[in-house]
C-alpha cells in the first residue's frame, strides 16, 4: 500500500477499533510543522484507568503540539490554523453530546443538530484536518439500549463524516487499509 501523504487542505477520516492503532496512525499523518489537537476527552478524575489512558496518549504527542480541550471541535474548525489540524477522537465527543443532551434515553435523533453543526464545519473546512473515530458493528449486537444507541449514532455520523472527507482510512491491528 501507498504511504499517506499530507496534503494542506485534505480532510482525512481514521477509523479503526479500540485498541487498535488508530490514534497512533492519525499522529504519524500530521508530524513536521504546525499541529493543533482537539483533545476531546473530558477527564473523570475518580476514572483512574481513563486518566492512564489520557496519559499516554498526551506522552506520545510533541510537546510543540498545540493542545485544546475541545468540547466543541466544530466551534474550533472555525477558526484557521496554518498548519495541520487533528481531533482525538469523534467517539468520545459523540459520548459527551449524548451526556449533554440527555440523549440516552432520548429518542434517536436528538444529537442530530450536533452532528450537523459538526459535519458541516469538517466539510467547510480548509486547512489539513484528520478526524479520529471508533468503527463499530463488527461484533455482537449491545446488550444495553446505550450501547446501541452509541453504536446507531457513530455509525451514522462515520458515513457522513466519511462523504466529506477527501480520503479515510481504516486501522486494523496498527496496520491502515486506505477506503477512500
Amino acid at each position: 500500500m501507498p504511504e499517506p501523504v499530507s496534503v494542506p487542505g485534505q480532510r482525512t477520516l481514521v477509523l479503526g477499533g479500540a485498541r487498535s492503532g488508530k490514534s497512533a496512525f492519525a499522529e504519524s499523518l500530521v508530524t513536521g510543522g504546525a499541529v493543533r489537537y482537539l483533545a476531546t476527552a473530558i477527564p473523570d478524575p475518580a476514572d483512574t484507568d481513563f486518566a492512564a489512558r489520557i496519559a499516554t496518549h498526551r506522552a506520545r504527542r510533541p510537546v510543540e503540539w498545540t493542545v485544546i480541550d475541545a468540547a466543541d471541535p466544530a466551534a474550533e474548525l472555525r477558526t484557521a490554523h496554518p498548519g495541520a489540524t487533528l481531533v482525538d477522537d469523534i467517539g468520545t465527543w459523540l459520548t459527551v453530546r449524548l451526556d449533554a443532551r440527555a440523549g440516552w434515553d432520548a429518542p434517536r435523533g436528538t444529537i442530530g443538530p450536533d452532528t450537523d453543526v459538526l459535519v458541516d464545519a469538517v466539510a467547510g473546512y480548509r486547512d489539513r484536518l484528520v478526524l479520529v473515530t471508533p468503527e463499530v458493528g463488527l461484533g455482537v449486537i449491545p446488550a444495553t439500549r446505550s450501547g446501541r444507541l452509541f453504536r446507531d449514532e457513530i455509525g451514522t455520523l462515520n458515513q457522513r463524516l466519511a462523504q466529506v472527507c477527501d480520503e479515510a482510512f481504516l486501522v486494523v491491528a496498527g496496520l491502515p487499509l486506505r477506503l477512500k
